[in-house]
């Protein structure tokens, strides 16, 4: 290690939290501006290494780079790679510095780099938790977008190595910093009793859309197809042109709509609806969370002991509505629609809001005008800071060693109610479940969901 080196890494273990004051835009678009100003000059910069490059990556990349210098990119689509490497090249060059970045397919090179502090992980929701499993033994620190698991095992194993390793490390949860600070006062409101107590939660999170059948094609030149699967089964490339954005497909974002990859919406957008909620009626901690799960759904195709009998079209749930109850007596309900759309709905004995990523509305949001919060309540949910950039947020917490806003411990907590959620109504039965010893109550069967099948040379060797 170069005395150079050395130096940055001391200064990063001992700066204190620079001041918060990024700005606030309504979706994950987000930009740092004057709260940059604070990672100018060379010593203030981690050394940044991007793994999973691909459209997601277009917003956190830019995000980190605001505050750190970016020397590799990582990705098995070359296209996306090249591209990464031009933008993290012209972000240099804004800034007045020579800039050689390096390209990989394989993410281990960028983990083996003693000069990499931080990485981002931007992969589909297969990937996240091996990565970043192997990033925290390697010493990183870690930025991870949401969903950070696959299954609830992979919660704990992460959770087991985060506690062995002491790194610091960030979920992709924007809504806990972000969103014009909407989701930090609909829980200030909650906390300063506005609703009396709450008695129910309904969390709409949007259905998964229908692909019809999806033909077999040659794997594109650029894309390594064997490891974009990684622990996934080894099946064949699905490509028709088609909407959204890359037509329909097994791969790239249309990833999110197999349950060989990822959760449907479940996972998607429960992963910050569920978050907030959970955050907001105090069940997000420690031994905290649902007591039993049950719910309806509907899937584009047959199942079989919880399993997808066709593989040519997205399989994950299109509509669905899910109960969830908590020890604390608050229902949960995690649905595909409802009449008040994306978004957050807190009912309690003395009132109701919404509250999305574009609005905060109700009785007790009107009242505000002349009754408002206390000075400080927005702070103290967001753990006594001015919120703000929750990549700054990030950034911050690398130098002074403190956790950040949205904690692995928080996310997997709620990643749990929404891994259950998906293992009842792919089976079609009530769960009961304990949350101090994290286990299905009496069904074997069931429990054996917390787990998957990994193909192998990528499975995940963490025992807990």
């Amino acid at each position: 290690m170069t005395t150079q080196t050395q130096s940055r890494r001391d200064f990063l273990k001992s700066a204190t939290t620079a001041a918060a004051a990024g700005s606030l835009l309504p979706y994950w678009f987000t930009t740092s501006g004057p709260s940059a100003l604070a990672y100018q000059s060379p010593n203030e910069r981690p050394v940044l290494g991007c793994i999973g490059t691909g459209d997601r990556w277009h917003a956190v990349g830019r995000n980190a780079m605001a505050f750190s210098d970016c020397v590799a990119v990582c990705d098995v689509d070359a296209n996306h790679m090249g591209a990464a490497r031009d933008i993290a090249k012209a972000e240099a060059e804004k800034r007045g510095v020579a800039s050689e970045v390096a390209m990989h397919e394989d993410y281990r090179h960028i983990l083996d780099d003693p000069k990499v502090d931080v990485v981002t992980i931007v992969t589909p929701d297969h990937w996240h938790s091996k990565i970043a499993i192997e990033a925290l033994q390697a010493g990183k620190d870690i930025y991870c977008e949401k969903p950070l698991t696959l299954t609830i095992l992979e919660g704990k194993q992460i959770i087991k190595v985060l506690e062995e390793t002491n790194r610091v490390f960030q979920v992709g949860t924007q809504q806990r910093s972000e969103m014009g600070n909407r989701f930090l006062t609909a829980i200030a409101l909650i906390r300063d009793g506005r609703i009396g107590k709450v008695q129910r939660v309904t969390c709409d999170i949007g259905g998964a859309p229908v692909s019809g059948s999806i033909p077999v094609v040659d794997v594109p030149e650029e894309l390594n197809w064997e490891r974009w699967l990684g622990q996934a089964p080894l099946v064949e490339y699905r490509y028709k042109d088609a909407e959204p954005r890359y037509g329909n497909s097994r791969c790239h974002y249309e990833f999110r709509w197999w349950y060989e990859y990822s959760g449907g919406k479940m996972t998607d957008w429960g992963a910050h609806h569920v978050d907030i909620a959970q955050w907001a009626i105090d069940q997000s901690g420690p031994d905290q969370g649902p007591v039993s799960v049950e719910g309806t759904s509907e899937h584009p195709v047959p199942f079989e002991n919880g399993w997808p009998t066709q593989e040519d079209r997205y399989n994950t749930a299109t509509k669905f509505d899910v109960t969830v109850m908590f020890p604390n007596g608050v229902e949960m309900h995690i649905v595909s629609e409802s009449p008040d759309g994306n978004g957050i709905l807190f009912e309690g004995t003395e009132g109701r809001f919404h509250v999305s990523r574009g609005a905060l509305k109700g009785k007790p949001v009107e009242d505000l005008e002349a009754n408002p919060l206390p000075d400080g309540a927005i702070q103290e949910v967001y753990g006594g800071k001015e919120p703000g950039n929750h990549m700054q947020n990030f950034m911050d917490c690398v130098k002074s060693r403190e956790t950040p806003i949205s904690d692995v411990w928080s996310h997997h907590r709620a990643m749990t109610t929404c891994h259950l959620a998906n293992i009842a109504i792919r089976l079609d039965r009530r769960l009961e479940w304990d949350p101090v010893e994290q286990q299905i109550i009496g069904d074997s069967g069931a429990n054996q969901w917390q787990t998957r099948e990994q193909r192998k040379g990528y499975e995940i060797d963490v025992s807990v």
